[in-house]
């Protein structure tokens, strides 16, 4: 797959693997990775870009080898999550995602299909048959229970609800939670157990 230009296929290159004096910058923090991302999105910022790929390329690959992939295929993924990190940018919104949220997702996503195009079965899930379509009381009881569950959320810390969202409501591994927020493996499943406990205590309150 090819890059935009030259400057992003260096800048891609480079990003897997940052110069050592780079390692002692401390990483962006969530507000931050949301602006860069906007700024690409808005001004096809290349800088910016060159920052975000040396932040999430590595996490990234990290959290493919763990899922499965080899080292060739994770790095070929890696830059077409990457690649789409550039091209889907004004798909972004940080009201509704966390940027590391939105990449794990491509990422996630990347895997099953590099994963089914190994198998030899298609990237696209099968469309819906006809009259499968939700019935209005189906979708009413969906948005109540919605409802709920943001209204439980909110009773959650800032560190708990950002880590229950990656890991049910985006459905990221542990894994990759751990790589995207920098934390040890144990924190987060940690964080994950109190989150669902104080989230069940919250939703039994209001049923």
């Amino acid at each position: 797959m090819n890059a935009p230009d030259p400057y992003l296929r260096q800048a891609r290159r480079r990003a897997i693997a940052p110069p050592v004096s780079s390692l002692d910058t401390p990483p962006p923090d969530t507000a931050a990775l949301a602006a860069l991302i906007l700024r690409v999105s808005q001004m096809r910022d290349r800088t910016a870009y060159a920052t975000l790929f040396k932040h999430f390329a590595p996490r990234v690959k990290a959290y493919l080898r763990r899922a499965g992939l080899d080292g060739a295929e994770a790095e070929e993924v890696t830059q077409e999550v990457m690649l789409s990190l550039w091209r889907k940018a004004g798909s972004f919104d940080p009201a509704i995602a966390s940027a590391a949220t939105w990449v794990f997702a491509i990422a996630r996503n990347a895997r099953i299909d590099a994963q089914r195009k190994r198998r030899g079965l298609p990237q696209a899930p099968e469309p819906e048959e006809e009259g499968q379509s939700p019935s209005a009381e189906t979708l009413t009881l969906a948005f109540e229970r919605e409802t709920l569950v943001r209204a439980a959320l909110d009773t959650l810390s800032a560190e708990q609800k950002q880590i229950v969202r990656l890991s049910f409501f985006s459905e990221t591994p542990h894994a990759a939670i751990a790589d995207a927020l920098c934390l040890p493996l144990g924190t987060v499943k940690s964080r994950i157990r109190l989150g669902l406990a104080r989230l069940r205590a919250a939703l039994e309150d209001k049923t």
